[in-house]
């Protein structure tokens, strides 16, 4: 349904995109994980249209994002990482407003407006006033606001941040509802559970780029395996000795090392580590903070 080839994006000489493909599908969610300055919001940007590409292209199905935009982003619901709500609108009046640019006027307008406040769970809150409403509220809002074109793919910017806990599980939902519903979303996060828990593929960025791709499951096996070791109170020279003895990839994290135990006797491995008396021991699944710190050297 979305293409893009061979992204890049240039500003005053400084690459900040290179080489950037991905396709996403109809009721799938397309995860775009990396840290800051990686190029996410960069990318995001070009896909729906809102950043030139200096080379490259983006099409929503027959459509040239980039030539013919106005009529693609009639297809495309956009949640960007600042809530930018009306502060003088109350919740209705800032849908009922948005819906005019999406071409909704009377009572096609309202019956619009009250298909996605029941969707997004708002429904009681229209006379709210956006000041009054908490930060997992101002999210649905938003979402609601980029659902009333009924679009083909929604993009989210990392859309929980700052969210507390169960205003992100709410989120969560939403998104799979989007996705059961056909929707296809593109997704960018800085929560490893979030992208674990929601997302059917991965790009990993660093430095402008896609270091690797696949689904959850598969990244983590591929990269790192199935379980780690998070050590503290032993000398780096140490894990260094027992790390390549064992022929396995360790370095510096936290406040300690990070060793992934190997796939054939583990336990072996364990116990040579746990017999230097570490101050701390703890052996885990691996997860995709594993995965991203092994191929980049960064943490998300």
């Amino acid at each position: 349904m979305l293409v893009a080839h061979d992204l890049h994006k240039t500003y005053t000489n400084v690459e900040v995109v290179r080489g950037v493909e991905l396709t996403l599908d109809t009721g799938e969610v397309l995860g775009l994980l990396g840290p800051n300055g990686a190029g996410k919001s960069t990318t995001m940007g070009m896909l729906y249209g809102m950043v030139v590409p200096t080379q490259g292209f983006v099409r929503l199905d027959h459509l040239d994002i980039h030539t013919q935009g106005s009529l693609a982003r009639r297809q495309m619901g956009v949640v960007t990482q600042d809530d930018n709500l009306d502060p003088d609108l109350n919740v209705y009046e800032n849908l009922i407003c948005f819906a005019r640019h999406c071409r909704l006027i009377g009572r096609e307008a309202n019956h619009r407006v009250a298909e996605v406040m029941e969707q997004v769970s708002l429904l009681g809150r229209e006379k709210a006033n956006v000041e009054e409403l908490s930060g997992g509220l101002k999210r649905r809002l938003v979402l609601a606001r980029a659902l009333l074109n009924n679009p083909k793919i929604v993009f989210l910017d990392e859309p929980t941040t700052g969210l507390d806990p169960d205003a992100r599980q709410d989120f969560w939902k939403l998104v799979t509802q989007l996705r059961q519903a056909g929707r296809g979303v593109l997704l960018t996060t800085h929560y490893m559970d979030e992208a674990e828990r929601l997302c059917d593929r991965l790009l990993l960025m660093q430095q402008g780029q896609i270091v690797d791709r696949g689904t959850p499951a598969q990244l983590i096996e591929r990269v790192v395996g199935q379980e780690v070791l998070e050590v503290e109170g032993i000398p780096a020279e140490r894990i260094e000795a027992l790390a390549e003895r064992a022929g396995m990839w360790w370095r510096p994290f936290s406040t300690g090392f990070l060793v992934v135990l190997p796939s054939t006797d583990p336990q072996s491995f364990f116990h040579r580590v746990e017999d230097e008396q570490p101050s701390r021991l703890l052996r885990r699944k691996a997860n995709l903070e594993d995965v991203f710190l092994r191929l980049t050297g960064d943490r998300l």
